[in-house]
């Protein structure tokens, strides 16, 4: 079956595209056409002079719609968070898990298992493996150092579910990093106290990309750059950072884009409000506190973070999509999402000059 999205800027992730229409096949992307040789059978959908982009992708979200997913690790709770994502306009997303019990990584892993759905691309499980001294809003008495024995139990029963771990380098050895690798865990360095060797050293060994670059993690420091100058100084290592204005101030977002240019990505990290269990999150205004005051998650969506990009950072609209779509992509090795081509998966974003999402299409299917 036949969709054509009409009347519409289109951003396809290497250009920007105006006076034709988005032809969809099913599930697939079939072509960029003129309007008048769309097919008769096709349903027009008509975008108002709006923008099309490839549907959003966020790595790290551990809630929404009323749900914190580890708090509330059911089918009812999945179907919850993933409505509220999907209709915001990021249509693949990874579940954050914060350092947790045994007993929690085993029942996300058992309910994102059984209850698949087309935008959930799996887990990222932040933690156990992390520093004590960054931990930020982790739970100190489930944290440990990794040992190949426990990462090797923590990824064989989460084998197909679980898709990123965050570690702390300094804590890792060679023999853990590969065999994650080895297994198609993309690996991120994050809440860890690394110094700049002992990061470089880390990157060296395979760990791909950097969880909330700046926030939870040694400093950039003109005696030692810590994790962050480790990043800037390693050209084929990702870093994903929270725009929100709060985690990170803008323009240290601006310094590190013109460091990091395509490697840097958005990530909202944005919790759930939740008064039970290990991981109590406060809704303030603009962001999520623990009961203390410490802060614990943004209140981001990604279409907010592109807003935020372009409009306190400068960066330009297209590439602020491509950091929320193609580049976190790339961070996964996914092939067919993240930019509007023949053939990829028809995942897209229809938004307003006010960053109003207006309509969004999930594997081919307008939601």
């Amino acid at each position: 079956m036949y969709k054509a999205l009409t009347n519409a800027t289109i951003f396809t992730g290497n250009e920007t595209i105006t006076g034709k229409s988005l032809l969809l096949k099913d599930d697939r992307i079939e072509s960029i056409i003129e309007p008048a040789t769309l097919p008769e059978c096709a349903e027009i959908i008509d975008c108002s002079d709006n923008f099309i982009s490839a549907g959003l992708i966020d790595l790290q979200i551990a809630g929404g719609g009323g749900y914190l997913f580890s708090a509330s690790p059911d089918s009812e709770a999945l179907r919850a968070i993933t409505e509220a994502i999907t209709i915001s306009g990021t249509t693949g997303f990874l579940i954050a898990i914060p350092t947790n019990s045994s007993e929690v990584y085993s029942e996300v892993i058992r309910v994102v298992r059984e209850n698949p759905h087309p935008a959930i691309l799996g887990l990222h499980i932040e933690g156990p493996f992390i520093s004590p001294l960054r931990r930020g809003a982790h739970i100190k008495e489930f944290i440990k150092p990794p040992t190949l024995k426990d990462v090797k139990a923590l990824i064989d029963e989460g084998k197909g579910v679980v898709k990123m771990l965050t570690m702390a380098p300094e804590l890792c050895n060679p023999e853990i990093i590969k065999f994650l690798n080895d297994n198609g865990i993309v690996v991120a360095a994050g809440h860890s106290n690394a110094t700049f060797r002992e990061a470089v050293q880390g990157f060296g060994w395979g760990i791909r990309t950097t969880t909330h670059l700046f926030n939870a993690m040694s400093q950039l420091h003109h005696r030692d750059p810590g994790l962050p100058g480790a990043v800037f100084q390693s050209p084929d290592v990702f870093a994903s950072i929270i725009a929100d204005g709060i985690h990170v101030d803008y323009s240290m977002v601006s310094i590190a884009k013109k460091l990091l240019n395509d490697r840097l990505f958005l990530i909202s990290d944005a919790v759930e409000e939740n008064h039970r269990e290990t991981y109590m999150h406060i809704r303030k205004e603009d962001r999520f506190t623990l009961p203390d005051g410490t802060l614990s998650g943004s209140a981001l969506t990604m279409m907010k973070a592109v807003e935020n990009c372009v409009r306190n950072v400068s960066i330009p609209l297209e590439e602020a999509l491509r950091m929320a779509s193609l580049y976190p992509a790339k961070v996964m090795g996914i092939s067919d999402r993240g930019r509007i081509e023949s053939g990829c998966r028809a995942d897209l974003v229809v938004f307003d000059d006010e960053f109003n999402v207006q309509k969004v299409c999930l594997n081919g299917s307008m939601i």
